[in-house]
């Protein structure tokens, strides 16, 4: 199995987290987003991913190549494919909260702040860094409030964003949370997210997927 990803990639943290929680043995290949304009636009890594986006997985399924895009994507099939431990719980009702939670921080979180956005926003719009990072911190801090709300509120979040164990929605918290404190969010309101941030930071697999602990870590 390989993974091409580059280390501060919040997506590629993602798939790690899964991967190393799941005790997979796989390959990783760095693909800097900043060097060289982009290792992403190379040709060679277009083929494998025409959105010049990372990451990307590669595995063999039934005697077939895989290669899978889209970070929620790849963990659905790690835990389709290698149930145990599963990342997701067994009723339908629970799978879709832990899904939501995930998706809370993938599509209304991660996008708008995604590298390629601040790119524009710096390049095109030719904003400051300053507006940027303005931008970055309204974002990231609106939607984290939210997803406190959703946390707090719930019996079903225990240790974990779901129960004591974590799960797809812890693989998408701490890349975020990571992020978030890169560029300086307040997240001094929001107890139940850094408290169940905290204990995953403490698990042997958010350890291993850390982006100081990989290969391509600068």
């Amino acid at each position: 199995m390989t993974l091409y990803g580059y280390f501060r990639s919040s997506a590629s943290y993602r798939v790690r987290i899964a991967l190393n929680l799941k005790g997979l043995d796989y390959e990783q290949v760095a693909v800097h987003l900043v060097k060289n304009g982009g290792e992403q636009f190379a040709p060679a890594y277009r083929a494998l991913n025409p959105d010049a986006l990372v990451p990307v997985l590669q595995d063999e399924y039934e005697g077939h190549a895989v290669t899978l895009t889209q970070s929620m994507a790849m963990i659905e099939y790690l835990d389709e494919v290698y149930p145990q431990p599963a990342l997701l719980p067994p009723a339908a009702v629970a799978r879709a909260h832990v899904r939501a939670l995930a998706l809370a921080i993938a599509c209304e979180i991660h996008p708008v702040n995604n590298l390629r956005i601040l790119r524009y926003l710096t390049g095109t719009l030719e904003v400051s860094d300053d507006q940027k990072n303005a931008w970055y911190r309204h974002w990231c801090e609106e939607g984290l409030k939210v997803l406190e709300q959703k946390l707090a509120m719930d019996t079903r979040t225990g240790r974990f964003c779901f129960g004591d164990e974590p799960g797809m929605a812890d693989c998408f918290l701490v890349p975020q949370i990571a992020n978030a404190q890169r560029f300086n969010c307040d997240l001094s309101g929001m107890p139940v997210l850094m408290r169940i941030h905290q204990t995953c930071l403490e698990h042997p697999a958010f350890i291993k997927a850390a982006p100081a602990n990989q290969p391509d870590a600068e």
